[in-house]
């Protein structure tokens, strides 16, 4: 069964509160919609401001309780703080919104979870031969540094084992093993030793086990994908969804406490059902 379908099924399991703040947007309020009339989850309104809701903010960042009444009155912020409080299981947001926006909610009102360093996204890629992959991170951190590679690694092989049931993580570079030098192939080779995943390694490597025994590295069976930069991942998922006929879900944020979903604003009626379902998966 594919990731998608096990997260359709999860999803209308669990029957998760889902609070969605962009409702006035049109394709978010039909996917709300159809997620209830499926019976995949329970969308549910911005609440009025709630004592658990400013306790959130002002637990997780010490702030003053005027100040926290006054970020509640935000949507994004709002919407946080229901998670954060216990009034519903899942954020989808996104659509209408900035990524820095939803974001910054996120980390004001839920928080990291424990251990992790920096907040990343990923996409769940499901291509029209069947193969799935996870892409990190296409969405979030724009040049990482070695140590927020090896977290956003370290997430991303969570996430792979959690939708794809395992994870072979291949950490991408310009160049394979130790072919090449520079400051992007050396922070990605830095990650690779600092998580034992393999890297670092070019695409085709990663992918094709005939390339990967020629190169003398991995098995050519990766199926977590970690990119060097948001430009890369950013490139890479596009031009798959283009010119592969990708279907792309997410951008995803991984490594807060509680599960949130970061829509692209391109994101169809049928993206954005999909994206909340695998969210929820991972709730």
């Amino acid at each position: 069964m594919a990731a998608i379908e096990r997260a359709f099924e999860t999803a209308r399991a669990r029957n998760a509160r889902i609070v969605m703040p962009e409702m006035s947007e049109a394709r978010v309020a039909e996917a709300a919609a159809r997620i209830e009339r499926e019976g995949l989850g329970r969308p549910v309104d911005l609440a009025e401001t709630t004592q658990a809701q400013v306790a959130a903010l002002v637990d997780a960042r010490g702030m003053k309780e005027a100040m926290a009444r006054r970020l509640l009155s935000k949507p994004l912020y709002k919407a946080a703080a229901m998670v954060a409080a216990g009034e519903a299981d899942v954020m989808v947001a996104g659509a209408d919104s900035p990524t820095r926006r939803v974001i910054e909610a996120a980390s004001m009102a839920i928080g990291l979870a424990e251990g992790v360093s920096v907040p990343s996204s990923f996409f769940l890629m499901a291509f029209p031969d069947g193969r799935e992959l996870i892409f990190a991170d296409c969405g979030v951190t724009t040049d990482p540094d070695a140590s927020d590679l090896a977290a956003i690694a370290r997430a991303s092989s969570a996430t792979g084992a959690a939708l794809l049931g395992q994870s072979t993580v291949a950490m991408l570079s310009f160049s394979t093993g130790s072919s090449g030098s520079g400051p992007s192939v050396d922070k990605v080779r830095e990650a690779a030793e600092a998580t034992g995943f393999t890297g670092p390694i070019q695409g085709d490597a990663a992918l094709n086990p005939r390339v990967a025994a020629l190169k003398g590295l991995g098995q050519g069976d990766a199926n977590v994908l970690i990119f060097p930069s948001l430009d890369a991942g950013n490139i890479a998922y596009k031009l798959a969804q283009e010119l592969a006929g990708a279907q792309a879900l997410g951008p995803i944020l991984q490594g807060f406490r509680r599960p949130v979903c970061d829509l692209s604003r391109g994101a169809t009626v049928d993206d954005i059902v999909a994206a909340t379902m695998v969210t929820i998966a991972l709730s």
